[in-house]
C-alpha cells in the first residue's frame, strides 16, 4: 500500500484542572487565539479548547481537556515530556524572556534544541513548555499569527515546534515510527541542563513542525499523569482517503488501533506506540470554520451536530471561562 508521508505535527492535547486560568494564560499571556471552544466528544461535561494561530491551521494547535478533579503529574517516562512553540526569530525570544518577566511566568535562561535558540517556561500547572526560534529553520512551514492577538505579529507564536518524548527503551518507539510511521532519523545533540542525549526523527518536509526528540531516562519511573501533563500528540494526514488507508494498514501491520473517528472538525485515529504514548493520526480539513465564521472564532460553545440536541445538557455542566459569557 502506497502511503504519502506524514506532513508534521498536526495538534498536541493537554490536561489541565482549571479552565478559566488556561484561557487567560494561553490567550492573555501568550497570545493565542482560541479558535474552538468545545467538549470532549468522548466526554461532554469537559471542555476541549484550541489554542493556535489566526484559523487554527493544521500544525498550529495547542488543546487542553479540563478535568477538574486532575491530580497534580508526576513526571517520568513513557511521556510526551515537551510541547515547544514556534516564534519568528532569535529576538523574539528576548522579547518573551522580557515579557515572562513581567507576567510572572516561570521560565529557565535562553538555551538551544538541535542548534536552534529556545526558551523553556512553564504555565501555571507546570505544563512543559518551550518556545523555538525559527530563524534558520527550513522544512514545514507555520501557520499565520493572529493580528489582534496580545503579542505583536513580529514575535508571535505560530505553530507547534519539536515534540519531545521521553521513553525507557527507544528501540520500539523508533521501531514504529521510522519503520510504520516513516520517520527518518537526522541525527541528535545533547539538551542541557542536564546533559541527555536526544535522537532527532522527522518527517515529510522536516524542520521544526515535523521533528519528534526522543530522550531516554531508563531510570525514571513511568510517568503519572495529571494537570499539566500531555495526553496525546497528532500527526497530520492530508485527507480522509489518506487516512482511511492508515487504518487499513496499522491493522495489516498488526497495531491496534481505534480505526476511524469523526472529530467533525477533522477525521482521526488513535493508537499506542510500544512505550504507551497515545499518537493521533488526524486530517487537515475540514477545519474550524464550518460552523463559525473566522471572525467569530471561539467565541462560543461550539458543538458537533451530532451533540445539538443535548446543547442545553452540555452547557448547564460547564462553567463560563469569562465574565463576557
Amino acid at each position: 500500500m502506497q502511503l504519502k508521508p506524514l506532513k508534521g505535527q498536526h495538534h498536541v492535547s493537554a490536561i489541565t484542572k482549571d479552565a478559566k486560568r488556561n484561557y487567560e494564560f494561553y490567550t492573555e499571556k501568550l497570545g493565542m487565539r482560541l479558535v474552538k471552544k468545545t467538549v470532549n466528544q468522548d466526554e461532554t461535561s469537559m471542555y476541549h479548547l484550541f489554542y493556535a494561530d489566526e484559523r487554527g491551521n493544521p500544525g498550529t494547535d495547542l488543546t487542553f481537556f479540563e478535568i477538574r478533579n486532575a491530580g497534580r503529574t508526576y513526571p517520568g517516562t513513557n511521556s510526551i515530556s515537551l510541547t515547544t512553540l514556534r516564534v519568528p526569530t532569535d529576538e523574539s525570544l528576548q522579547y518573551w524572556k522580557n515579557r515572562f518577566g513581567k507576567y510572572n511566568v516561570e521560565h529557565d535562561e535562553m538555551t538551544e534544541i538541535n542548534g536552534k535558540k529556545a526558551l523553556f517556561f512553564r504555565d501555571f500547572e507546570n505544563q512543559r513548555l518551550a518556545l523555538i526560534s525559527d530563524e534558520n529553520n527550513m522544512g514545514v512551514s507555520g501557520g499565520r499569527a493572529w493580528v489582534k492577538s496580545t503579542v505583536p505579529v513580529e514575535h508571535a507564536i505560530f505553530g507547534l515546534g519539536p515534540v519531545m518524548l521521553t521513553v525507557a527503551d527507544l528501540g520500539p518507539t523508533k521501531q514504529v515510527l521510522t519503520q510504520i510511521l516513516g520517520y527518518r532519523e537526522t541525527g541528535n545533540y545533547i539538551l542541557s541542563p542536564g546533559q541527555h542525549e536526544v535522537t532527532v526523527l522527522e518527517t515529510g518536509e522536516g524542520g521544526n513542525g515535523a521533528e519528534l526528540h526522543i530522550i531516554v531516562q531508563a531510570d525514571l519511573p513511568r510517568e503519572r499523569a495529571g494537570r499539566g501533563s500531555v495526553h496525546h500528540v497528532a500527526f497530520r494526514v492530508e485527507s480522509e482517503e489518506e487516512l482511511r488507508k492508515w487504518v487499513t494498514f496499522l491493522k495489516e501491520n498488526r497495531i491496534p488501533s481505534s480505526g476511524f473517528v469523526e472529530r467533525y472538525y477533522f477525521r482521526s485515529l488513535y493508537f499506542r506506540e510500544p512505550n504507551g504514548i497515545l499518537f493521533e493520526l488526524a486530517t487537515d480539513g475540514p477545519g474550524f470554520e464550518g460552523d463559525e465564521s473566522f471572525e467569530h472564532l471561539g467565541e462560543t460553545l461550539a458543538l458537533p451536530p451530532y451533540f445539538e440536541d443535548k446543547r442545553q445538557e452540555i452547557e448547564s455542566r460547564l462553567e463560563p471561562l469569562d465574565t463576557k459569557e
